[in-house]
């Protein structure tokens, strides 16, 4: 009974102060967003980022060395290890798009198993937090493969993505869902010139799509995370360090979380934001709308301006006689067909004209 009381006290303490590091940690990245023609091609080449500001660079700087608490913020030796990643997206896609940036004075990557240098990405689309890998399962009467399937992976993902993946999948998607990993979800590419054991630089460029819902069934009921501007989801990662094919255990560990078991719990994950698109992609005034057909018995259509600038006038062509100078108008058309609606801005840097040929359809 007293070391029953005993090991409650020590995960009462552990999970204590698991929370207090993770609350006292304050700190919120960025996740700069690509222009759509300028969506980079995943080929392990750096040449579509050099466009990225440096400060969406996280470099080994904000990892934590979590072999042992009294050096918690060692900072690496480059000469040994030097990781630096940038997070990006492309709006309208619920993509994330990564680029790691390595070197390693001996990389591992011989072996079959997990024994491999490792990038281990965690994601959490819509920030809902909680455990969810089967060991954390709240129910431990349940049977593991049962909580494998239905709860590891389910609502937060987990990446060991291998670097580099030689005569291997790229990725181990932790949980029951290992199509994510595969495209049309995911893609990734690799860049190296050297062998096992060798010292030398890699990079890996890759895409991965979060899920609020990932389950072993396939994507038949899975509901892809949403990405928009200024959200923010959950993420993390690690760095796993092997430097002895003979030495089953790795020789470093480096957490951009303060908390180790963010791993497998999402709660202890860090905000990122998904930027806007930064000025200098940005038109001085650029017309855009969108519709919806809001009762299509009265052919009521109900339109919404989203133009970019300063805007000081709107002239909406409804395509069937009619206008109008309201910023969100709505309007009813009289009989059936397909209308070319225009919208014609200004402001202060000019004019700017968006038509959309027949995209407003009505029976």
């Amino acid at each position: 009974m007293l070391k029953l009381c005993r090991s409650i006290c020590f995960l009462f303490l552990l999970l204590f102060f698991a929370d207090f590091s993770n609350a006292q940690d304050k700190r919120k990245f960025k996740i700069f967003q690509f222009p759509p023609n300028m969506i980079p091609t995943i080929d392990g080449k750096i040449d579509d980022w050099k466009t990225v500001d440096p400060s969406y660079n996280i470099g080994m700087d904000q990892l934590w060395d979590d072999r042992d608490d009294s050096i918690r913020h060692r900072i690496a030796d480059p000469k040994n290890l030097d990781v630096n990643v940038k997070v990006a997206w492309v709006k309208g896609m619920n993509r994330l798009y990564f680029l790691y940036e390595a070197y390693d004075n001996y990389w591992d990557f011989s072996l079959t198993t997990l024994h491999n240098d490792i990038f281990e990405v965690v994601v959490d689309g819509d920030q809902s937090g909680g455990p969810f890998i089967s060991s954390f399962h709240p129910n431990k009467n349940l049977d593991p493969m049962d909580t494998y399937f239905n709860y590891h992976g389910v609502q937060a993902q987990n990446y060991h993505i291998f670097t580099p993946a030689q005569g291997k999948d790229w990725a181990m998607v932790w949980g029951g869902q290992p199509w994510i990993k595969e495209l049309p979800y995911a893609n990734a590419a690799y860049n190296y010139n050297f062998n096992p054991g060798e010292p030398g630089r890699l990079t890996l460029e890759f895409w991965i799509t979060p899920f609020d819902y990932a389950g072993p069934e396939g994507i038949s009921r899975a509901v892809e995370s949403v990405l928009t501007e200024n959200k923010e989801i959950g993420l993390s990662w690690a760095v796993l360090d092997y430097d002895d094919v003979k030495n089953p255990k790795y020789n470093g560990f480096w957490n951009l979380s303060k908390v180790r078991e963010m791993y497998g719990n999402a709660s202890y994950l860090l905000p990122f934001r998904l930027m806007p698109l930064e000025k200098r992609y940005l038109k001085p005034i650029d017309a855009h709308w969108s519709f919806v057909v809001t009762d299509m018995n009265r052919r009521m259509v109900s339109f919404t301006d989203k133009s970019l600038g300063e805007i000081s006038s709107w002239k909406w062509d409804f395509g069937d006689g009619n206008t109008s100078d309201k910023q969100h108008p709505v309007h009813f058309y009289s009989k059936p067909g397909y209308y070319v609606v225009t919208l014609l801005v200004n402001g202060s840097a000019g004019t700017s004209r968006m038509s959309k040929v027949w995209d407003v359809a009505l029976k």
